[in-house]
């Protein structure tokens, strides 16, 4: 035999040596067509089980998004009738100048009600920042001022409400807060 020929014969020879499957089984690489649609069918049926998993998530996701925006569909309603009641609070504190017995003060005081009942209806809730210890994640700090009664980071007074609509914060609380006494 010529070298090309052994090479030749042991290519072949290695073309036929039985390769170990990982179920521990013994067959041939190429040449088994069962073994072949079996390992398709298994990589399908894999490819099916993770394509329904994401599918699931799919629908999962998307119900919970539409639930959300169900939720809060309201918000930006909300939002732009905040500034009108924060306009109306001011309209009835200049009111109160002519008397709390006054018809225009009693007429504001009623409409504020439904106005505020309404607005509770929906979800929203006021937050009361004053005598409360500072939260970045409610309150908006706009000034500093020193006081011997209030203790350090405690809110002093509300400029403006904040509020929540569920859980979630629509506009948080403008509030001035104590730097402690003066030394």
């Amino acid at each position: 035999m010529t070298k090309s020929q052994e090479k030749e014969a042991t290519e072949d020879a290695a073309e036929a040596i039985p390769v170990a499957v990982q179920d521990g089984s013994v067959e041939e690489q190429e040449d088994d067509p069962a073994a072949n649609m079996q390992a398709d069918l298994e990589r399908f049926r894999d490819l099916a089980l993770r394509g329904q998993a994401d599918f699931d998530n799919y629908k999962k996701r998307s119900a919970r998004e539409k639930e959300e925006a169900i939720k809060y569909a309201n918000s930006s309603l909300l939002e732009r009738l905040i500034a009108i009641v924060d306009n109306f609070e001011l309209g009835l504190s200049a009111a109160r100048g002519e008397g709390e017995s006054s018809p225009i003060f009693s007429g504001m005081s009623m409409v504020l009600k439904q106005l505020t009942d309404f607005l509770a209806d929906n979800g929203l809730q006021a937050i009361d920042a004053e005598g409360q210890k500072f939260d970045p994640n409610l309150h908006e700090a706009i000034a500093h001022e020193s006081s011997r009664d209030v203790p350090e980071g405690t809110v002093i007074r509300q400029t403006r409400r904040g509020y929540r609509l569920k859980d979630r914060l629509l506009r948080p609380s403008s509030v001035v807060v104590s730097s402690g006494a003066t030394k």
